[in-house]
């Protein structure tokens, strides 16, 4: 393919990691484990069957997804919800930051004021237990 994803509308190319963040979205709205070819259907865009595929397959190398046989293939489910993999991205991004109090400053003064206040309750509620 050149410098155009038939898979983006536009013929936009995604940014770097996009496609897997779609995929893991379709995979949490399922009900239950999918095959590459459910996921298919779930993604907007024109993918080929492959690339959903290798998108599986590297997720589940990278441990962010279990799988199992269904028929000749596999059906894939995320390890963790959706809250927990983010936490745990924002959790990894403040690890490899060289200035954690810069990081997380700039964090809080970039939330609006109800995040703000759910953070503070949450802290607060952490700090009781």
């Amino acid at each position: 393919m050149d410098q155009q994803d038939r898979g983006v509308p536009g013929g936009r190319r995604r940014a770097p990691g996009k496609l897997e963040s779609d995929v893991l979205t379709a995979l949490w709205a399922a009900d239950g484990p999918s095959t590459a070819a459910q996921v298919k259907e779930r993604l907007p865009g024109d993918l080929a069957y492959t690339t959903v595929l290798t998108i599986l397959s590297r997720l589940f190398d990278k441990g962010t997804l279990a799988r199992h046989r269904a028929g000749r293939g596999f059906a894939y489910s995320p390890v963790r919800d959706e809250a927990a993999h983010t936490a745990e991205r924002m959790r990894s991004l403040l690890e490899h930051g060289s200035d954690r109090a810069a990081v997380l400053s700039r964090f809080v003064s970039e939330l609006s004021a109800e995040d703000e206040r759910l953070l503070q309750r949450l802290l607060g509620e952490h700090e009781e237990r």
